[in-house]
């Protein structure tokens, strides 16, 4: 019996890959990856962007996300990869998307990606900060001091599998706390978690913070992460698109730059 093949041409192969960081704000932070996904793949649709598509029975446009943030928390540094089979014009397609993103979903940059490069490959730790409103700063202190010195620190998440113990403390890399500039009744945990399997959240964090110095806040806790990226020397986190950054050029538009001037000017898509 002889294999089934899917029938017509094969899509057209991408000549152009792009690296997109974007920001998760306001009330945005409650929304799943999921519905973000969703969302950027109408704005895609909606600005006209020429996507490459994959083969086979099923193509989907080809869209890479990259270390995306947990539902509940807020975000400064998210990533994701695409690729287009024409070239089109950076500064438009940012401006395209944006008109076409939901409040709160910000494209900040995009860059080229050079042939042959892995972004996850540079996407090592995060940077976040965590508001903790009506805890005191001492109190966060003494807990930050406890959670540093303690060789391990388990605490037990519900995964798809059930129920799983993780090692909180083997993925901190720095932690510290500091007071709100804006509000004196406020502590703010600042911390460089490393991105381990399975991912060690946030709320992991507050969790091994309980455990080990019966932190409760009384409010919900404000999560943002402010960055993600390759670890420098000093463990702190880089700038995972510097390697690209000197790469980006306006030149080389072709027709699909006219669709995209289109949807920034908030014009309706062709057909």
């Amino acid at each position: 019996m002889s294999k089934r093949e899917p029938t017509g041409p094969p899509p057209p192969l991408a000549v152009q890959k792009l690296r997109l960081r974007y920001t998760k704000r306001g009330r945005l932070r409650f929304t799943s990856h999921r519905d973000i996904a969703r969302a950027f793949e109408r704005a895609l649709r909606r600005a006209q962007v020429p996507m490459a598509y994959s083969a086979g029975f099923s193509p989907h446009p080809k869209i890479s996300w990259v270390g995306a943030a947990p539902t509940g928390v807020a975000s400064e540094a998210e990533y994701v990869e695409i690729s287009v089979v024409e070239r089109v014009d950076l500064d438009l397609l940012r401006a395209a998307l944006d008109e076409s993103l939901p409040a709160g979903i910000d494209v900040v940059e995009i860059v080229e990606a050079p042939v042959g490069t892995s972004l996850p490959d540079r996407v090592e730790a995060s940077q976040w900060g965590i508001r903790l409103p009506q805890v005191p700063l001492g109190t966060l202190e003494s807990a930050v001091a406890a959670f540093l010195a303690a060789d391990a620190v388990p605490v037990e998440r519900l995964m798809k599998q059930g129920l799983r113990t993780l090692d909180a403390r083997a993925a901190v890399i720095s932690m510290s706390a500091s007071a709100d500039t804006d509000d004196a009744g406020c502590a703010t945990l600042r911390l460089v978690v490393r991105h381990v399997t399975p991912a060690v959240r946030p709320d992991d964090v507050l969790s091994g913070l309980r455990s080990v110095a019966d932190l409760v806040p009384p409010v919900p806790p404000e999560a943002t992460r402010y960055a993600q990226g390759p670890l420098t020397e000093n463990g702190e986190v880089g700038d995972p698109l510097a390697p690209d950054r000197s790469r980006i050029s306006t030149s080389g538009a072709t027709l699909a730059v006219g669709d995209l001037e289109q949807a920034a000017a908030g014009a309706p898509p062709q057909g």
